[in-house]
């Protein structure tokens, strides 16, 4: 999978998340559920989802490390 292919797979799910959220406004080093008013539970809903569709599993303990698109993107870039 190609970058562009995972950042637009992270923004369809965060779309289907957020429904009036604009994610491909995201800048790189904003936090993700802050920018797009997402709540905990919708976050966690975000990642579950991420996870089935690339067939990895992300730790509890990762959660922090992956607030900003950047780190999402070099959290999955090694995993996928």
């Amino acid at each position: 999978m190609t970058k562009e292919d995972l950042k637009k797979l992270l923004f369809q799910l965060l779309k289907s998340i957020a429904p009036d959220a604009e994610p491909e406004k995201l800048r790189p080093d904003e936090n993700i559920r802050e920018a797009l008013d997402i709540d905990s539970f919708d976050y966690l809903s975000f990642i579950v989802a991420l996870d089935e569709k690339l067939g990895i599993e992300t730790p509890e303990e990762d959660y922090g490390k992956i607030s900003t698109l950047d780190d999402l993107m070099n959290y999955l870039s090694v995993r996928t």
